[in-house]
């Protein structure tokens, strides 16, 4: 009887879902902002606008934490993949915000491929997320977290062929400087799809 005037435990799932939607919805403005960059403003608009709304699902997440006094999954879990969630769109909306200052004029093959894999993960990450209010489908979380591994691994190999490329072939110092960071950037997203993946199996463990 004293459950009922309990938040459910249900609504932290939903919110889980929701941040990853965001989560997809901003690497994919990211990929289309690579692909067609002349659409650059409306596509970095609309990453800050979706980095705003994850802010939202956030906080109300955090919120709801503190009024709820039994949790699905343990409370320290809640908030680590909550804030891992939301520095994925942090670091996509950093993405957008330092091509604008670098005054980037035209994106790499490099970066594009980067921002692929960044929607990947994202992917990934919503697919298994989803997943978490079902325990009969934990196993399929722990599989999809290796595919996180390995997009992230793939990831690193790309940067490591785009930064190699870049000492080698870019003779403009300020446009490597430049290129450099994006290239950072877009690989920091796929290690914190990692970590939110980490973060999952890490739930998983404990709970078997």
């Amino acid at each position: 009887m004293f459950r009922r005037f309990i938040p459910t435990e249900k609504k932290f799932f939903d919110l889980f879902n929701q941040h990853a939607e965001m989560c997809v919805s901003g690497s994919k403005e990211m990929v289309a902002l690579m692909t067609r960059f002349e659409e650059f403003e409306r596509r970095a608009h609309a990453i800050e606008t979706i980095e705003k709304q994850a802010d939202s699902i956030t906080t109300e997440t955090i919120e709801l934490l503190h009024k709820t006094v039994f949790t699905p999954i343990k409370r320290d879990d809640i908030h680590k993949l909550i804030t891992r969630m939301d520095d994925i769109l942090d670091l996509l909306e950093d993405a957008a915000e330092t091509i604008s200052l670098y005054d980037i004029r035209a994106v790499t093959p490099e970066s594009k491929r980067l921002a692929d894999l960044c929607l990947a993960c994202a992917e990934k990450v919503q697919e298994a997320v989803a997943l978490l209010s079902n325990r009969d489908r934990w196993r399929d979380i722990l599989q999809i977290c290796e595919e996180i591994d390995r997009l992230e691994s793939d990831a690193d190999h790309v940067m490591r062929a785009a930064m190699s490329k870049l000492f080698r072939e870019e003779p403009d110092v300020r446009t490597l400087i430049k290129l450099k960071a994006i290239y950072e950037i877009l690989e920091t997203v796929t290690d914190r799809c990692e970590d939110v993946a980490n973060i999952l199996e890490g739930i998983i463990l404990k709970k078997s």
